[in-house]
């Protein structure tokens, strides 16, 4: 796989007080992991990330924000765990 693109976002998510803050940095770190095996870096400005909130609804702050950068184009590759860390909704999935 080759990442096309410098501006490499990253989105990283937990839904429950079940989960930990640890999952964010798991996700993150991992991701910084593939990153690096591509010969790329992550901007840390270009890093989201939300604690304990569902992936049912978009409405989740650090979603919005990287959304905002996505529709400004300031973001050429995102990386995401899983995408279900962005949305668990299938009409929402879709359209993203």
């Amino acid at each position: 796989m080759q990442l096309k693109g410098n501006r490499i976002g990253v989105y990283a998510r937990y839904s429950s007080d079940r989960q930990h803050d640890s999952s964010i940095e798991d996700q993150i770190r991992r991701l910084r992991r593939f990153a690096d095996d591509h010969c790329r870096s992550i901007d840390t400005s270009l890093t989201f990330a939300d604690h304990a909130i569902s992936g049912s609804s978009t409405h989740r702050p650090a979603f919005e924000s990287l959304m905002a950068k996505v529709r400004n184009r300031e973001i050429d590759v995102l990386l995401v765990e899983d995408t279900s860390r962005l949305s668990r909704d299938a009409g929402d999935a879709h359209t993203l």
